[in-house]
């Protein structure tokens, strides 16, 4: 049985669909839990309050299967991840996208992207644009391996790294999308 509840598992065996759903204030105690050990810096609970608050598009991704096993990663109250974007009049920002640490490396964030993508796509929206720490070579890999392309840097835009005293760019990265006519 316990190996029926390992996310690799149960991952490998499932093709589990993404549901993105709106994410609400009652969401942020699981959402806070996942940035608190995923990044050097995470967001506060007031960034993401602010980010619903002003409107940007924040969702909430959990598997949706049939036959849910409860209690395991297939469970539709697990979170599995989730993204803020910012639309701007004629580009989709990304903002931040995180997915668990324990579903790292079965393809999520690739999957998550390629439906952000198609929401740009139905927006009018032409190109998404986001930044990455150049640090961050698993985020910066992915981006790459689906059409994003370094366009320019932001110097010093993280805080400063505790351990080494130091402020860390962005990589600015941006793919166009190819909206239906």
């Amino acid at each position: 049985m316990a190996e029926a509840l390992d996310p690799k598992t149960i991952l490998r065996q499932s093709v589990a669909e993404l549901s993105f759903l709106p994410m609400r204030l009652a969401d942020l105690d699981e959402v806070l839990a996942i940035e608190g050990v995923s990044h050097l810096h995470p967001w506060t609970r007031g960034n993401f309050s602010d980010s619903l608050s002003a409107g940007h598009w924040a969702y909430c991704v959990r598997p949706e299967v049939e036959g849910a096993i409860k209690g395991s990663y297939l469970d539709p109250k697990i979170l599995w991840a989730y993204c803020i974007l910012f639309p701007a009049v004629d580009e989709l920002h990304l903002l931040n996208i995180t997915v668990s640490p324990k579903l790292r490396r079965f393809g999520i964030a690739a999957r998550m992207m390629n439906a952000i993508e198609g929401v740009a796509a139905q927006q009018n929206m032409p190109r998404i644009i986001l930044e990455v720490r150049p640090s961050n070579f698993a985020a910066v890999n992915l981006y790459e391996s689906i059409g994003y392309e370094r366009i320019g840097t932001r110097k010093n835009y993280y805080p400063v790294n505790l351990t080494t005293g130091l402020r860390e760019d962005a990589t600015v990265m941006a793919k166009s999308i190819k909206l239906e006519l």
